[in-house]
């Protein structure tokens, strides 16, 4: 668990154990710097997201969602904790409290009746880069290691442990929000 998430429960719980006793300066301001630091991550994980949509990549996603087969594809989208955190606020905003279970190896954000993503206008940087073949393919490294340094960056900033896979990353940052 991070040192922030650490931090803040103890002053949440130190506020709760003792709810007479006035908060010391320091202890709010730490609880504000605390949400202002996450507020501006994230804002930096979708704004890496806007950037992306911008560049001159051609790509012709049809939405098969073979992508998003993972058993099929052998190839799981890996997640920064920034990433996470947007991925998870968007899946509990569809009224969720976990991730769904697929059993058929798909991405847990998929929906079987619809062929919808759950989350598709805060999908992770793997699932805006990894296109199928039909689509013109992946995205190649090269052409998005900016953008990829600076979600690493923001993973650093919310100390975080380097990305995880989708399921692992957005189950985590579920227990943690």
């Amino acid at each position: 668990m991070s040192d922030a998430v650490l931090l803040n429960r103890r002053l949440t719980e130190t506020a709760y154990n003792f709810p007479n006793r006035k908060k010391r300066p320091d202890e709010m301001n730490r609880r504000n710097l605390s949400a202002q630091k996450l507020q501006s991550a994230l804002a930096e994980v979708r704004q890496v997201y806007v950037d992306l949509a911008r560049r001159p990549i051609e790509r012709n996603c049809m939405r098969r969602t073979e992508c998003c087969h993972f058993k099929l594809t052998g190839r799981t989208p890996y997640l920064t904790n920034g990433e996470a955190i947007v991925a998870a606020r968007a899946l509990r905003a569809t009224g969720r409290k976990s991730l769904p279970e697929n059993t058929d190896g798909s991405c847990p954000m998929l929906q079987r009746e619809t062929g919808n993503c759950l989350i598709y206008e805060d999908r992770p940087f793997g699932c805006r880069t990894h296109f199928c073949a039909a689509a013109g393919g992946p995205v190649t490294r090269r052409k998005v290691i900016d953008l990829i340094r600076r979600l690493e960056d923001v993973d650093l900033a919310l100390n975080g442990n380097g990305p995880r896979t989708l399921q692992n990353a957005v189950a985590a940052a579920l227990e943690e929000i």
